[in-house]
């Protein structure tokens, strides 16, 4: 592959693909139609995905009108409530959660949404964004159905210039108005299969989806790239072990590509020996990980390899969040590669993930290497990684897909 190549692939996609929209479907058609130019046998598999279109989301604080997003998938409700800023989430701070409509720092995972509603809060404010930085922007979220299992309450999202300024005034009480139509709809992996000498396989997997104002360069169409780098060298050089490459759709949205291709191909998951999966590389800035999600052997044998190579590299055992974790979970050992940079460099999930933050330079170098690794793994007599997860990996399992809460420190 060349740099020329791996520009065109950036350019052509430099727009904003979000799980389940018609942007993300024009996408997985573009990449099918690169795959079959690469002469791979490839196609799209639809799964579906909770969709909502908001109508209405409006925000008052002590009857000022607040710059805001609506939750997708909140429901539609109207509420005013006192306003309170939960800092901590202690037993105390959390019991003043009560018939207020909250605001919390960071993301709205699943615990902290459980705490919520287990403390009587009637609707959730969150913030993102960066202080220091000059625009306004604020992120499209949604309440995960995993998250809310049913149990909704409205829920919006400001900028974190804003969230200070509310604090800065002692905010008192908060309405949000919040009316959306909610509807099923399709989202979908594209997967490309090239043969190898056995049946038995090695499953490549990127994600190709963005968030809401994220054109996603980095984040991920980099390791997209990459998937079709690798496969570029394999159809000169044909493997051992058979290779599929997943491009997965809604990444962004909790991994329901890759949660979905799993739940649907169990059949082929026991012939399943290793999941490579590439999010985040080619940045101009950073350093090279690997988050191996398997027995420590294969980090120490990548460690080992990358200094054969000279190219520097960081290798450790741990859960990755992105799509290499439904497959471990499903037993079958995974290795996440990426180029992570300094934030000052290169930041995801917002407007800044773009081209400008991109090497076609340094893709090549980084493609390179999984290459070598690649081919170590399929071309050899046998795949020499033990298809187990470590007793240390299935708990990080358990906390990650949220089947246990881990303890608080």
């Amino acid at each position: 592959m060349k740099t020329e190549q791996i520009m065109k692939y950036f350019k052509d996609t430099a727009y904003v693909r979000m799980g389940g929209s018609d942007a993300e479907r024009q996408c997985a058609d573009y990449l099918l139609n690169a795959c079959r130019d690469l002469g791979l046998s490839a196609q799209i598999e639809e799964f579906e995905v909770e969709m909502a279109n908001i109508q209405q989301a409006e925000l008052w604080v002590d009857g000022e009108s607040i710059p805001c997003k609506g939750y997708l998938c909140a429901g539609s409700s109207e509420i005013e409530a006192p306003f309170y800023y939960l800092r901590n989430t202690d037993a105390y701070s959390l019991s003043l959660c009560k018939g207020k409509i909250v605001m919390i720092d960071g993301y709205l995972g699943y615990w902290i949404y459980r705490d919520l509603l287990e403390n009587g809060a009637v609707g959730f404010i969150t913030y993102d964004g960066n202080a220091n930085y000059a625009d306004c922007d604020i992120d499209q979220r949604e309440l995960r159905s995993y998250v809310s299992k049913g149990d909704k309450i409205p829920g919006v999202n400001i900028n974190a210039k804003t969230a200070i300024k509310l604090i800065e005034q002692d905010a008192q009480n908060a309405k949000i108005l919040l009316r959306q139509e909610e509807y099923t709809g399709k989202s979908q992996n594209v997967i490309a299969d090239l043969a190898g000498e056995i049946e038995d396989r090695i499953v490549l997997t990127a994600h190709y989806d963005s968030t809401s104002l994220s054109t996603g360069a980095y984040d991920n169409m980099s390791g997209c790239v990459g998937l079709l780098g690798i496969a570029e060298y394999f159809l000169t050089c044909k493997p051992r072990y058979s290779l599929r490459f997943i491009f997965c759709g809604s990444e962004e949205r909790g991994l329901l590509g890759s949660k979905a291709y799993v739940a649907t191909h169990e059949e082929d998951l026991k012939k399943t020996v290793l999941n490579i999966n590439l999010d985040m590389i080619g940045c101009t800035m950073g350093k090279f990980i690997a988050c191996c999600t398997s027995e420590d052997k294969l980090m120490h044998y990548i460690s080992y390899l990358s200094a054969e190579a000279g190219f520097g590299i960081s290798a450790y055992q741990d859960v990755y969040s992105s799509d290499s974790t439904p497959f471990a979970d499903k037993g079958i050992p995974a290795v996440s590669f990426a180029r992570i940079a300094p934030q000052n460099t290169a930041t995801i999930h917002n407007s800044y993930d773009t081209l400008a933050v991109m090497s076609p330079e340094q893709m090549l170098r980084d493609i390179d290497f999984i290459v070598s690794f690649t081919d170590r793994m399929a071309c050899g007599a046998r795949c020499p990684v033990g298809k187990e997860i470590p007793d240390n990996i299935k708990e990080k399992l358990d906390h990650y897909l949220l089947r246990k809460r881990p303890s608080k420190k």
